[in-house]
Order: C-alpha cells, then sequence, then structure tokens
C-alpha cells in the first residue's frame, strides 16, 4: 500500500483539486443526467403497466364509455410493461 501511496502523490498535477474543477464536475454530471433519465423512463414504464391494470378494474359501462370492451382491455393488461 504505500507504494501505491507514494506513487499517487509523487506527481502534485494528479493529486488532489488538479482533477476536480474541470475532470469530475462533468464527469458526475454526466451520471446525474443518466440516472435521472433511467429514472424518468422506469416511472414511465410504471405508469403504463398501473394504467393498463386499471383497465381490469374499470366496469364494462366504463369502458363501453371509453369505446374499449372487456377482450380488448383483458388484451391491453397482458401486454409486458416495456410494450
Amino acid at each position: 500500500m504505500d507504494t501505491i501511496a507514494t506513487i499517487r502523490h509523487s506527481r502534485p498535477e494528479l493529486s488532489g483539486q488538479a482533477l476536480r474543477p474541470s475532470g469530475q464536475r462533468g464527469f458526475v454530471g454526466s451520471i446525474v443526467r443518466v440516472i435521472r433519465s433511467l429514472a424518468r423512463w422506469i416511472d414511465h414504464l410504471l405508469e403504463r403497466r398501473r394504467s393498463r391494470l386499471a383497465l381490469l378494474e374499470m366496469t364494462d359501462d366504463q369502458l363501453k364509455d371509453i369505446g374499449i370492451s372487456r377482450c380488448d382491455a383483458h388484451r391491453e393488461a397482458i401486454r409486458p410493461f416495456w410494450e
């Protein structure tokens, strides 16, 4: 471990604050944007699944009001969430 610590600290331009201002902010910002985008995508998939399952809870009259048959509602509800 001492050798690794010595090598890491022996080059002052690579230690401490030298890389943080320009290098990490952009990289961390990119990671944050990717994670947020992934969270929005997952939220969208879950919302789609919830709305499909809500069709199964509707009465025949409610389905008729929106122009969907019981068979269509069942077919839509059993679709995978990624479709």
